[in-house]
């Protein structure tokens, strides 16, 4: 019998609503994915954010495993282990970034764009706050999930354009993803924290959340370098329907 049995599917759907979402309301949202020509700039300070992101969650991870060697120690060793997977998933993208001429004083001189700064914070918040690694896992499940159904695609036309060496490590990472099933262990790790009906509707409730500041990271990310509106304030993303 499955934890929650019936969760799993409502939370795919959420997600899968998202990424419809996403590409019908958010501006430049096909473009890696489909482009013939791709927007250097906006290539480039994606993949900066990316790294500058995975960086900051290292230190949410650490704050994850402490939780866990008090509540429940089989998954601190198992968070432990996908975080050790991760830790340095960085450098993949740093080796693409330095293919395209951006040096590692570039990427880690970068001020995080506010809604890096957000998304990092929330997630922080919750551990920091709350005391609970529910909006994290929830936000790490939501990246899992959408990573393996949208970037192969992304990847494919970026190779196609840019050329195959240029995104190795980006392939390598989506890679490590799908062939270690890491969506269907996230979830595991994400159901044992998932009880009562509060719970479940609390993983609903950081999924909108996370979902809402991700489509203003990447509002944020076209406004600074498509637009050049560097400065000024965000425009807000609408929110997906529930």
């Amino acid at each position: 019998m499955p934890s929650r049995p019936g969760l799993r599917e409502r939370v795919d759907a959420l997600l899968d609503s998202f990424i419809k979402d996403f590409y019908e309301t958010v501006p430049y949202a096909r473009h890696q994915k489909s482009a013939e020509k791709i927007d250097l700039e906006y290539y480039k300070r994606h993949n900066i954010e990316t790294i500058l992101r995975l960086r900051r969650k290292r230190t949410i991870d650490a704050l994850a495993i402490k939780y866990f060697t008090k509540k429940d120690p089989v998954q601190a060793k198992a968070w432990a282990h996908y975080t050790d997977d991760e830790m340095l998933h960085d450098r993949l993208f740093a080796a693409d970034l330095a293919k395209v001429g951006v040096s590692k004083e570039e990427i880690y001189s970068t001020e995080p764009l506010l809604s890096t700064k957000l998304l990092t914070g929330y997630l922080q918040y919750g551990m920091e706050f709350e005391d609970s690694p529910l909006a994290l896992i929830a936000s790490v499940y939501f990246v899992e999930y959408t990573t393996t159904r949208t970037q192969p695609e992304w990847l494919d036309n970026l190779e196609k354009v840019l050329g195959a060496d240029e995104v190795k490590g980006q392939r390598a990472h989506v890679n490590t993803d799908l062939d270690d099933d890491h969506d269907d262990f996230v979830w595991r790790v994400l159901t044992s924290l998932v009880t009562t009906d509060e719970e479940e509707r609390a993983v609903e409730r950081h999924l909108h959340h996370i979902y809402w500041l991700w489509k203003l990271y990447f509002v944020e990310l076209h406004q600074r370098t498509v637009l050049g509106k560097e400065g000024e304030q965000i425009a807000l993303p609408t929110a997906a329907e529930a």
